[in-house]
């Protein structure tokens, strides 16, 4: 199993830390988590494409988890993509893309009507899944658990399993038993981190309401929080993603999980590749490192 971090950045455009993804590889599976902004760019860095993709999993429906859609749909397409892309997301998936799709359609079949590539490339089938999923494929068994990112009214971390071991990704999510649950013992776990005093810099120097920064605090997961809640999970490895915001002093960071987990620790970094094999988690490529 191969976990590869796509983009660890959030809605503050950043041209290091592209939109929220990750990609999950077993086999000739691959699994995208997430869509956020740059995700065809980073697939094809990684030497893959938006044509190869399995299935795609939504965490949740916040823009910056699903912006670049209808570009990774379009893409596929032209990298070659034979049959409809699989989506699986929380309640309000099928309403949120078909809105999408119905907006495009005029494109669509103008490009059918005159590029003559297979019409299947372009069609999307959803399906809509609670927090008690799971999915045997070929080469992994995928779950997931509801995790507490209100008031999004629905939002998921997901579990990967095969006979090399296993990775967590979080998701959005403030400190969650429920996720802990999900990712106790697992080889990998991938979880959001919210730098709070660099956010609260941030704040200063722009002059932005404190509070709303608080709001959004309480419904993420703070760096102490993470290493509490990867040390609770027993998980082997912790990498960090997702941060808000996305410039930071990385070792204040580290400093702030070592208060509470003494494993395996990476800060994340766009296109980050591990491989799971035997329970053996081994960094493959350093990724993408813009900030100091």
């Amino acid at each position: 199993m191969r976990v590869t971090l796509l983009g660890t950045g959030c809605p503050i455009a950043d041209e290091h830390r592209y939109g929220p993804s990750a990609l999950v590889e077993a086999g000739e599976e691959s699994w995208l988590v997430d869509c956020g902004s740059g995700v065809t760019q980073r697939l094809l860095a990684h030497g893959s494409s938006g044509a190869r993709i399995t299935g795609l999993l939504l965490t949740h429906l916040h823009s910056d988890h699903t912006v670049d859609f209808i570009q990774l749909l379009i893409s596929g397409w032209h990298q070659g993509r034979q049959g409809p892309l699989r989506v699986y997301g929380p309640a309000r998936t099928k309403a949120f893309f078909e809105g999408l799709l119905e907006a495009w359609q005029p494109e669509f079949r103008q490009r059918l009507a005159h590029e003559l590539r297979p019409p299947q490339g372009l069609e999307v089938e959803i399906e809509e899944i609670d927090g008690n999923w799971t999915l045997q494929t070929p080469e992994l068994r995928i779950g997931n658990t509801e995790v507490r990112h209100q008031p999004i009214p629905q939002s998921f971390g997901f579990r990967f399993d095969n006979e090399d071991g296993s990775a967590v990704i979080s998701g959005d999510t403030a400190y969650c038993p429920e996720l802990i649950e999900l990712a106790l013992d697992t080889d990998l776990l991938v979880h959001e981190a919210y730098v709070h005093w660099a956010q609260q810099e941030r704040n200063r120097i722009s002059g932005r309401d404190p509070q709303g920064s608080e709001n959004v605090r309480a419904y993420h997961t703070t760096t102490e929080e993470v290493g509490l809640v990867a040390r609770n999970a027993g998980a082997k490895n912790l990498v960090l993603t997702h941060f808000v915001p996305t410039i930071f002093d990385r070792e204040r960071v580290v400093a702030d999980v070592r208060k509470n987990y003494s494993g395996g620790l990476f800060v994340g970094e766009d296109l980050m590749c591990w491989e799971i094999r035997g329970s053996v988690t081994s960094l493959l490529r350093s990724g993408v490192r813009g900030h100091p």
